[in-house]
C-alpha cells in the first residue's frame, strides 16, 4: 500500500535529503586518481555520525540466505559496477566512474541518492553514459509534472536511454521512501509487466519516491560477484546510476536531495564545500 505523506512530512524528509546532498558534496572533491572508495565511505559515515543521522545502508540484510549484511554506508560501484558495491582500498584510476549511492535517516525520515562520479578525464564514451543517465533522472523529474501515472513516465524514460543508444538495467528499481527506505510502490525505469493495472501508480500530492535509472553502456544483463552483494554488467562494459528523492506536492515534483535554496542553505549544519 502506498502511504502518502503531508506537507509536514514531506518537509521532513527535506532535511533528510539535504544531508544526503551534504554527504554527496563530501564525496564529489574527493573523487579523483589515487583515491580510495573506502576513504570516501569513511568520510560520509563520519559526516552522518557528526549530524545525529543513521546510516541506511550499513548492515542491510543480503536478501540471499545467511549471506552477510552490507558492511558500508555508501555503496561503491566501479565502472562495470552497475549497484551494490563494496568500498575498498583499490586507488581509483584516471578514467574510471564511480557511482556513489548513499542513504540516512534523520528525526525519523528517509532520504536516498546516488550519482556517478567521472574520475578524472573519462572517455567521451563514457562521458555520454553519464550525461544520458543524468538526463534520463532529470526527464523523469520533469514528466512527473505533467503525466498522470508513473508508467507513462516509465515508458518515456526508457525511450529516451535507447534513442541514446544505451540499455536500462531492468533486474533492479526505484521504490517508495518514507520512514523506512524501501516502501510500495516499486518504480521500475521502463515499460514493466508490474506497472500493468494494479501494479501502476497515480503521481498525486503525497507522493514520495526513489527515482533511480541504472544505465548500461552494452546489454541490460548483470551478473552478482562472488562478495555476494556487488552486481556488474554481465559484458563488462561500464554502467552508471544516478538517483534522487521526489516528492510529488501541490505545486509539482520536487527532489528532496537536490541542492538547497538560499534560504536552506543558511539553515543547513556542518556546511560542506559545495561539489558537483
Amino acid at each position: 500500500m502506498v502511504h502518502l505523506k503531508s506537507n509536514r512530512e514531506i518537509a521532513l524528509m527535506r532535511q533528510a535529503g539535504l544531508a544526503v546532498w551534504q554527504a554527496h558534496q563530501i564525496a564529489a572533491p574527493m573523487v579523483a586518481p589515487g583515491m580510495t572508495t573506502r576513504r570516501i565511505d569513511a568520510a560520509i559515515e563520519q559526516y552522518f555520525t557528526g549530524i545525529g543521522a543513521t546510516p541506511l545502508f550499513k548492515n542491510y540484510p543480503n536478501n540471499l540466505d545467511r549471506k552477510p549484511p552490507f558492511p558500508a554506508v555508501t555503496c561503491m560501484s566501479v565502472n562495470e559496477a552497475v549497484v551494490h558495491g563494496i568500498p575498498n582500498d583499490v586507488p581509483l584510476k584516471e578514467g574510471d566512474i564511480v557511482s556513489i549511492d548513499t542513504g540516512c535517516r534523520l528525526a525519523g525520515w528517509c532520504g536516498d541518492s546516488a550519482w556517478t562520479y567521472p574520475v578524472g578525464r573519462v572517455a567521451p564514451e563514457v562521458q555520454r553514459l553519464l550525461e544520458a543517465t543524468e538526463g534520463v533522472l532529470h526527464l523523469a523529474l520533469e514528466l512527473m509534472g505533467v503525466r498522470s501515472y508513473w508508467s507513462a513516465v516509465a515508458r518515456e524514460m526508457a525511450d529516451y536511454v535507447r534513442d541514446h543508444g544505451f540499455s536500462t538495467v531492468e533486474c533492479f528499481v526505484g521504490h517508495g521512501i518514507g520512514r523506512e527506505m524501501h516502501e510500495d510502490p516499486q518504480v521500475p525505469n521502463f515499460p514493466s509487466r508490474s506497472l500493468r493495472g494494479r501494479g501502476d501508480f497515480r503521481l498525486e500530492p503525497g507522493l514520495v519516491i526513489a527515482v533511480e535509472p541504472m544505465v548500461n553502456m552494452g546489454s541490460k544483463l548483470v551478473r552478482l560477484l562472488p562478495d555476494d552483494w556487488t552486481q556488474v554488467t554481465a559484458d563488462g562494459q561500464p554502467s552508471a546510476h544516478f538517483e534522487h528523492t521526489i516528492a510529488m506536492t501541490s505545486d509539482g515534483p520536487r527532489a528532496l536531495t537536490a541542492r538547497p535554496t538560499a534560504a536552506e542553505r543558511a539553515e543547513m549544519v556542518g556546511q560542506a564545500p559545495e561539489g558537483a
